[in-house]
């Protein structure tokens, strides 16, 4: 999960959630009308194999661990586990005429964002790549961290605002919503390891710039979670847009298609529909669009 500043319990449950699914036995509820209970027993599966390095730990010696732990308490936090890190690079995913991501690779994994979008669009109050202390590795992150990306990823950001700023701000946000948990929180969870220390986004940084390791099937389902076929959240917000819909009535102000009746493209733009829902997805790389709603047709 993304490394933001704390929130307040409701908004931490409501992202907790994805991750509590995985710790279930149970499956979750049917949606009603899109989407249907979320498959927790298959998760996305790697298919190529490369050569891997482990990462040498601080007295020197190597290790790896298992990347799938669902442990209330984070094994990751023991001293000397590592994540293997892949030594070759993937190429890079291709992006068809609906804009969703494809990687070669890795069938079954389908953002429709990038991360140099994600970031551009206004995203995690602007706090995701500030000065960090992880409990994990045992190390404090700085500047360096944000300045491995691409610099056509951060070009014309204001770096201090909307990227390392310490304290969250909504107004950065595209959606003017907080969506978020705390760096500490999700450490204390298990949900953080030693490869990415900020949490899912850094991973999917890494991700998308050809990088692999032991830790991607773990990253890609809880990604799949949210935003694949039966992803809870793309789901959740999908109902909530054709509820609108079939309730009738005039397009809100300030909509696109306003002044006219409401429709399926209108509502998918309606932004007072489930902002905190729209920016948790986009955090996750991921926005709804008509073709969510062919696509289940």
């Amino acid at each position: 999960m993304p490394a933001e500043s704390k929130t307040s319990n409701a908004a931490v449950k409501r992202e907790r959630d994805v991750e509590e699914e995985e710790q279930s036995n149970k499956k979750p509820a049917k949606m009603n009308k899109v989407g249907k209970s979320e498959d927790l027993e298959n998760p996305a599966k790697k298919t190529t194999v490369v050569k891997a390095v482990k990462l040498k730990t601080d007295n020197g010696s190597s290790s790896s661990s298992s990347s799938s732990s669902t442990s209330a308490a984070n094994p990751f936090l023991q001293e000397g586990i590592t994540t293997e890190i892949h030594e070759l690079l993937a190429p890079p995913p291709t992006r068809d005429a609906k804009g969703v991501f494809t990687f070669k690779d890795v069938p079954g994994f389908h953002p429709n964002l990038s991360p140099k979008e994600v970031l551009q669009m206004g995203s995690f109050g602007g706090t995701y790549f500030r000065s960090i202390y992880s409990s994990v590795t045992k190390k404090t992150y700085g500047d360096e961290v944000w300045k491995e990306l691409p610099a056509d990823w951060v070009e014309g950001l204001n770096i201090k605002r909307q990227l390392t700023r310490q304290t969250y701000d909504i107004s950065v946000n595209r959606y003017k919503a907080k969506s978020g948990a705390s760096l500490q929180e999700w450490e204390e969870s298990g949900w953080m390891r030693d490869c990415d220390p900020y949490g899912w986004f850094q991973w999917y940084c890494r991700f998308f710039q050809g990088r692999r390791c032991a830790d991607d099937e773990r990253q890609i389902g809880r990604g799949n979670k949210c935003f694949g076929p039966k992803g809870r959240w793309k789901n959740n917000l999908c109902n909530k847009i054709l509820s609108s819909v079939e309730a009738g009535g005039m397009i809100a102000p300030g909509n696109p298609g306003y002044p006219g009746k409401k429709t399926l493209a209108s509502e998918v733009e309606n932004y007072s529909i489930s902002p905190v829902v729209r920016q948790t997805l986009q955090h996750w790389g991921y926005r709804v669009t008509l073709a969510d709603f062919k696509a289940q047709k």
